[in-house]
């Protein structure tokens, strides 16, 4: 490894390593969306098996955390349509059913039929649904706060203010992407 310069680029990374690789190979190449999106990329999957290893030690797997984190940030009742879960979650109804059975098999949520249609069902958490989310939440957090600590808070405040940035840009852009389709 080589130290790039001490005013945040720091010791090469593997991104470095790759770019440099391909600057020798296609030099007349911009390989620049490396720099942030493979560098998005690799960060996902560093702390992926940690994430993943958090929930486990709650009996939970990261989609099944998905669904009863959805349930309760959604505030009291702590209660979702499935169209409105699988909306969220960007899942296909298939997918979400099969998940659901097993939070239900694990008494973590309920499916009630609606107060408001009878012909439709309302997801739900039980409490022990909602202490489960709110514990395995804060351990989450916990953990990857871990990963935060090579940046001071300015630098991790400038950082989500960029990556809002891109992801809002790309949110729109599928957005528009979608309508031009239709």
């Amino acid at each position: 490894m080589r130290v790039l310069d001490d005013t945040g680029g720091g010791i090469e990374d593997h991104v470095d390593r790759l770019r440099a690789q391909w600057a020798r190979q296609l030099p007349d190449l911009d390989t620049e969306p490396m720099a942030i999106l493979g560098r998005a990329k690799r960060i996902s999957n560093l702390v992926g098996p940690s994430i993943e290893k958090t929930f486990a030690a709650f009996g939970l797997d990261r989609g099944e955390f998905d669904v009863i984190a959805t349930l309760r940030r959604s505030g009291a009742p702590y209660q979702l349509t499935p169209t409105d879960m699988y909306t969220t979650l960007m899942l296909s109804s298939g997918g979400l059913t099969h998940r659901l059975h097993r939070l239900e098999k694990a008494g973590l949520i309920e499916r009630t039929k609606s107060n408001r249609d009878g012909r439709s069902v309302v997801v739900g958490l039980t409490q022990l649904g909602i202490t489960l989310a709110e514990d395995a939440f804060r351990a989450d957090m916990r953990s990857e706060q871990t990963y935060l600590q090579g940046l001071d808070r300015e630098e991790r405040e400038a950082l989500a203010m960029l990556l809002r940035k891109l992801a809002l840009s790309l949110e729109t852009r599928s957005v528009v992407e979608v309508l031009e389709e239709q």
